[in-house]
């Protein structure tokens, strides 16, 4: 609309980037003509893949008038030499869980701002060359505090001081509401944070993105397995916190809302003792399914308790899945509801992310969490590298839906390429493709080389590169990874292999 000669056409981040032909700038009419017919300004026919909509005059306004808006100006946060990001942490995580999490973020930016020097970088490309797009990212620590209902005051309060353009990463060990809330409230993105229990209006939002739909995900998954195994009962136990409650209750609906009605009995458990552990599985029969939203922390409290005689399901986000303390008895009769790849085949997945680690000299401590932080970082910046002077949140999100799963194809299939190759050997990771280098590019070269047995593992078939098979959104999708294993302990009680495909509820 405003006559922009350097309007860029390519959205795929594996083409070079073109500047649109000098046009005059598109009218009201000649905008209707391109959304109804595929119309370009000059009278030209639109690629065939520009799609024709059906709409309404009322409807070609309202999308005018956002586009407009839209493209004024940058989104908050943004100016010419620096993008001002926040990260969340909830005041119900873990000491030990904080630490893990800030080390990794911070290490993430660092190693970004390191290579950030206006007009002396590698670029990626000539247009992003001529505009000069890299940005100083500042990055703030919002640590919330007190009572949920406080905390979009603090949000707020913050906002008002230092706009940010996106909340990047995050971590939440229960309530999430208020964070999500507040993205949507003000328009600002909410990039892939780390929470186990999503709000259950996130499917229907706009601004914010997720790696799955955490415990509702689990119980979508096990809702499916107890509608073939046909239980008697299923008994779920939860310890009153909030995941916890907020699995049960989504599984609950599910059974009830059923064809097949399978009685549910949920049980808030306060008390770890084995007696009290023991009542409330007492009653369990040998054709009853038994669901523990049981986190980390008590999950050795059950050695003194016997096992149940039923099926026995653990939510593998809430007791860290192969990783969880259970005592040896009950190992033998627990099946998880497992929403990542399975261990023999993450390592591929993984092998950047691993090799990042070392380079940065950060221990992996939490590799659910450091893996999420890290591919949430450097998807941010591929991304925002793509857009250029583009820098408006709701576009950043459309690229993020239409691009993830190309992006994940795509970068699996490099990094197999990159680790056959001998230019690997000769101590380079194959250029601007390798994963480390979306992050800091002079820091690629100290990628360490693979040991015999490793390329073959990372060359094996795969869809992802992160400790999830595969992630993939479509528009107005918000979970990216949409489906999860039944797993159980595997004969040496450390490794667990598949009881099921990968199902997608």
């Amino acid at each position: 609309f405003g006559g922009d000669q350097h309007a860029l056409v390519s959205m795929n981040f594996r083409n070079i980037k073109n500047f649109n032909q000098t046009h005059e700038p598109f009218d009201a009419k000649s905008f209707a003509a391109a959304m109804r017919e595929g119309k370009h300004v000059s009278g030209r026919d639109l690629s065939p893949i520009m799609p024709r909509f059906d709409l309404s005059d009322a409807e070609i306004q309202a999308l005018s008038s956002y586009l407009r808006t839209l493209s004024a100006k940058w989104s908050p946060g943004v100016d010419a030499r620096v993008i001002h990001f926040a990260t969340v942490i909830t005041p119900d995580v873990s000491p030990q869980r904080k630490q893990v999490f800030l080390e990794t973020i911070k290490a993430a930016v660092n190693q970004k701002n390191g290579n950030f020097a206006p007009r002396m970088r590698t670029m990626s490309t000539a247009a992003e060359m001529m505009f000069n797009t890299n940005r100083f990212w500042d990055l703030a620590v919002w640590e919330l505090q007190g009572e949920p209902q406080t905390w979009a005051a603090q949000l707020e309060e913050r906002y008002r001081a230092q706009p940010v353009f996106a909340l990047v990463s995050g971590l939440g060990a229960g309530q999430w509401m208020p964070v999500h809330d507040f993205c949507e409230r003000q328009k600002v993105a909410c990039w892939f944070p780390s929470v186990d229990a999503p709000p259950v209006s996130a499917s229907k939002d706009f601004y914010s993105l997720y790696f799955s739909n955490g415990v509702g995900l689990e119980a979508d998954v096990l809702a499916q397995q107890l509608g073939t195994a046909k239980p008697a009962r299923l008994i779920q136990l939860h310890r009153g916190d909030m995941t916890g409650r907020a699995g049960a209750t989504h599984l609950q609906g599910l059974m009830a809302s059923a064809k097949q009605k399978i009685p549910v009995v949920t049980r808030s458990v306060e008390a770890t003792d084995a007696a009290s552990l023991s009542r409330a599985l007492a009653d369990v029969g040998p054709r009853d399914a038994v669901m523990m939203w049981w986190p980390e922390g008590d999950v050795p409290a059950l050695e003194a308790v016997p096992v149940p005689k039923g099926a026995v399901y653990f939510s593998a986000r809430m007791a860290d899945a192969e990783h969880a303390p259970f005592p040896e008895a009950w190992k033998t009769a627990v099946r998880l509801v497992y929403p990542y790849q399975l261990p023999e085949k993450r390592g591929a997945g993984l092998f950047y992310f691993n090799s990042w680690l070392k380079v940065v000299k950060i221990a992996l401590r939490e590799e659910v969490l450091q893996s999420e932080v890290y591919f949430a970082m450097s998807y941010l910046t591929e991304t925002l590298t793509d857009m250029l002077v583009n820098v408006h949140v709701d576009y950043m999100l459309e690229r993020a839906e239409n691009m993830l799963s190309l992006r994940e194809g795509a970068k699996a299939e490099d990094e197999a390429r990159e680790l056959s190759t001998a230019r690997y050997n000769k101590g380079g990771v194959g250029g601007a493709q390798g994963a480390m280098t979306r992050l800091a590019m002079p820091e690629a070269r100290k990628s360490p080389r693979p040991m015999p047995g490793q390329t073959a593992q990372v060359m094996a078939k795969r869809e992802g590169t992160t400790v999830y098979p595969r992630l993939s959104l479509a528009p107005g999708q918000r979970f990216a990874s949409k489906g999860a294993f039944i797993v159980r302990f595997a004969a040496d009680g450390k490794s667990v292999v598949p009881d099921s495909e990968w199902i997608v509820p």
